[in-house]
């Protein structure tokens, strides 16, 4: 294998998969980004077993053939190199040759036909909506995501099937965010995959704010063509909780705050609560005390107006969670709709169309 290209060519393919290739491999070849140039074009492959990733390369193909090399090593060669340098690749037996000018790497390589690759998924759903929707539907609900759980199903995001529309959940036991988007698709209404926290992470990385995105769901895998990238994940394979039954009903008593004066508030009163239960007290009625304080003894309080027009109560809550429900929010106001200090709070906003968030209580 003989190919010819710039810098710029070969890092920006380069820079968009390695994400996937992880530090720590449970095989060497994981390291390793499968190269394969043919007449019409060269594939970079990365992939971790989970997620796999492949983006198409502007390179002069001298001589057709397939290798792997390390991932991270070739990225800092690329990196070190000065901008608009020509690369040289060259594949004599089981060493690769890079050149550049007057600089020459010499790397180990691994035998091609040992990379694990994905190949048909078998489609059984094809959904295509705009990249900033899938971007906007991810940024909204990722944050609610388990990490590391033993409930395997919780360290992912389901995405629901409705006729026209593309919906995302996630959980992770004490708080749950739900966004949904239009799209254009063909097959099931109520259709459930799972998508896996990592797959979810790189999908995000990759999308823009132009353009169409086509997705591909078959009963294992999910395929998504982003620009000149190929991007495909494997499904978690387990139930998700029944989401609806935890979603309060928007009641006649809700709380209206300013969103960014509740967050700032929100924000102050953190700084002393527990670090590790990260707890606050809220006292609701015709205004909003929030009260928040620590084993040291030290104390936080806040008071912000409110409108509501209820029974006066006190609710404790995880601060994290409430920020970062606001922070997915785009309102200027904020509404809450708590029934009693035992149930959950509903958060949502006006503007922010299609997403819900819930928080859990704590006790204090």
């Amino acid at each position: 294998m003989k190919l010819k290209a710039s810098r710029e060519a070969f890092l920006e393919p380069l820079q968009a998969v390695i994400g996937v290739v992880e530090r720590r491999q449970t095989m060497p070849i994981l390291a390793n980004v499968l190269i394969n140039a043919k007449a019409d074009g060269v594939t970079i492959t990365a992939t971790d077993l989970e997620v796999e990733m492949v983006a198409q390369a502007e390179m002069d193909v001298e001589q057709p053939g397939e290798a792997t090399l390390p991932g991270r090593k070739l990225l800092d060669i690329c990196r070190a190199l000065k901008d608009g340098a020509k690369l040289q690749f060259s594949i004599e037996g089981e060493k690769a040759t890079v050149r550049s000018g007057r600089s020459r790497f010499t790397l180990a390589t691994l035998p091609a036909a040992e990379f694990p690759v994905i190949d048909d998924i078998k489609a059984v759903e094809q959904i295509v909506l705009p990249q900033a929707s899938m971007k906007r539907l991810l940024e909204k609900t990722h944050f609610s995501m388990a990490h590391q759980d033993v409930r395997y199903y919780l360290n992912g995001l389901l995405l629901e099937i409705e006729k026209g529309r593309l919906r995302a959940v996630a959980t992770d036991g004490h708080r749950l965010a739900l966004c949904d988007v239009k799209a254009d698709g063909s097959g099931s209404a109520g259709h459930q995959v799972i998508v896996p926290r990592k797959g979810v992470l790189e999908l995000q990385r990759l999308l823009g704010e132009q353009g169409e995105l086509a997705l591909s769901i078959g009963s294992n895998h999910m395929r998504a063509k982003v620009d000149s990238i190929q991007f495909t994940t494997k499904l978690i394979d387990g139930r998700f909780p029944d989401y609806q039954r935890v979603i309060p009903k928007r009641g006649e008593h809700p709380i209206s705050a300013d969103r960014e004066e509740l967050r700032q508030a929100l924000y102050r009163a953190a700084i002393l609560s527990n670090e590790k239960y990260r707890g606050i007290r809220m006292e609701i009625g015709p205004t909003m005390k929030i009260q928040a304080h620590n084993p040291e003894q030290e104390e936080a309080e806040e008071e912000i107006e409110v409108a509501y027009d209820g029974q006066q109560m006190e609710i404790g809550f995880n601060v994290n969670y409430l920020l970062d429900a606001l922070d997915a929010l785009d309102g200027e106001e904020a509404v809450f709709q708590v029934n009693d200090p035992s149930s959950s709070c509903l958060l949502w906003d006006e503007k922010t169309t299609g997403c819900q968030y819930v928080v859990m209580p704590m006790r204090l």
